[in-house]
């Protein structure tokens, strides 16, 4: 089996496709997080804005908001026009976009320029996702989609620790980092094609279901849900925790770096294993043991007197958020047919970004009501409840398949 495992991973760093979506892929994190470090100078820079404190922490997830609205409509041109198109101008609206921090004058006009940022997002994540579906199937694909969340978390670990240093020589700076994405762009150029689509036979009905997957529509839907849940639940850490740790007297943007470094550390390192630990558990299992990870290390963080404490809090919670999100793209596009690939992949992508974008809207409130002990503790329970829902959804998995109830295995299963 460890051959074999192997060999998968071997034939994926050798397809160039793989590799070009691997840099694609370890974007999403330089759109949010990137400035993290930076958001407290960017406050005191910006002071004289009546609206600072709540920009500044709109900055990060603002990307959000356009990619939330655009990313079904890029998923529709993506399945309509072709995958290249979209990804290569979504890269080069990135750069364009994200280094735009650099020199406009004010917080407004920044965040515009996010706004934008998140338009080229959009572009580049769904277009990516459905190549991952039309390029690869099978074990191929499930190691391609940790591979993936790996991709996005060493890639956050470079750019947001390069932000955590050079943002203490100005809280611009991190905003030129986007402009590495250029960097990526001659190997899409020359490997990403658009796959020959198959032709449709005279008389043939709609394929609206993939793999057995029944009515994938209403699955996909309720997985859009969980997993803007989970990305609202995860994102309170980039965009609450250098202000909390401000509150702990570690004020310095390098601490900030750090911690979400470890955070980026620990997700791509459990992410390398997850295709044998979600053959060996199921979905119920990944789901399981992701979000019990993660709501370990939100109730560590307001109980941790030592500042190694607060690292492995940020272990936990980056490892189980790692563990649970290769099987949200796993799983769509298990269910959606390949002609609808592009929608699923704009739908997915679009939950995603709703979650983050609603979680400084959520969680800054309840920092005033309750202090950030009572939003982490608050946040330890909604996960634990979240995992418990997992192992009996796998367990009665399981059943159905022991007594033979379930003939097929689900996608969901």
């Amino acid at each position: 089996m460890k051959e074999l495992d192997l060999e998968r991973k071997n034939a994926l760093w050798r397809d160039p496709r793989a590799i070009a979506l691997l840099m694609a892929a370890s974007l999403t994190t330089m759109a949010n997080a990137t400035i993290s470090p930076a958001l407290p100078g960017l406050e005191r820079l910006f002071s004289a804005d009546p609206n600072a404190a709540m920009l500044t922490r709109l900055l990060v997830p603002a990307p959000s908001l356009s990619v939330a609205i655009c990313a079904p409509l890029a998923g529709l041109l993506a399945d309509r026009f072709g995958r290249r198109a979209l990804l290569l101008a979504g890269t080069v609206l990135f750069v364009i976009a994200g280094c735009a921090g650099l020199v406009l004058p004010d917080l407004p006009t920044i965040f515009a320029s996010r706004l934008v940022l998140g338009i080229a997002v959009a572009l580049i994540m769904t277009a990516q996702t459905a190549l991952i579906g039309d390029y690869f199937s099978g074990p191929a694909r499930s190691a391609l989609t940790g591979l993936q969340i790996s991709a996005r978390n060493f890639g956050g670990l470079v750019f947001i620790s390069l932000a955590g240093w050079i943002a203490v020589l100005s809280p611009r700076l991190p905003f030129a980092i986007y402009g590495l994405a250029i960097l990526f762009l001659p190997l899409m150029w020359r490997v990403i094609a658009d796959p020959e689509r198959a032709p449709r036979t005279v008389g043939a009905k709609p394929d609206d279901s993939s793999d057995g997957a029944g009515p994938w529509r209403v699955s996909l839907a309720l997985l859009a849900l969980l997993q803007a849940a989970t990305n609202m639940i995860f994102f309170v850490m980039p965009t609450q925790i250098s202000f909390f740790l401000a509150s702990r007297g570690h004020a310095s943007p390098v601490m900030t770096g750090a911690i979400l470094g470890v955070l980026m550390v620990s997700g791509g390192c459990l992410a390398l294993l997850y295709p044998r630990i979600q053959r060996g558990s199921g979905y119920g299992g990944v789901f399981l043991l992701g979000y019990g990870a993660m709501a370990l290390g939100f109730l560590l963080l307001p109980l941790a007197g030592a500042t190694w404490l607060l690292f492995l809090a940020a272990a936990a919670i980056g490892a189980g958020y790692a563990l649970v999100s290769p099987s949200f793209v796993a799983l769509a596009l298990n269910l959606a047919p390949r002609a609808a690939r592009g929608l699923a992949g704009g739908i997915l992508t679009s939950s995603i970004f709703i979650g983050q974008f609603c979680s400084p809207l959520i969680s800054t409130p309840l920092i005033e009501a309750h202090g950030y002990p009572g939003l982490f503790q608050g946040t330890a329970g909604l996960l634990a409840s979240m995992a418990a829902v997992a192992a009996l959804a796998g367990a009665a998995a399981w059943l159905r398949r022991r007594t033979g109830a379930e003939p097929a295995r689900s996608p969901c299963a």
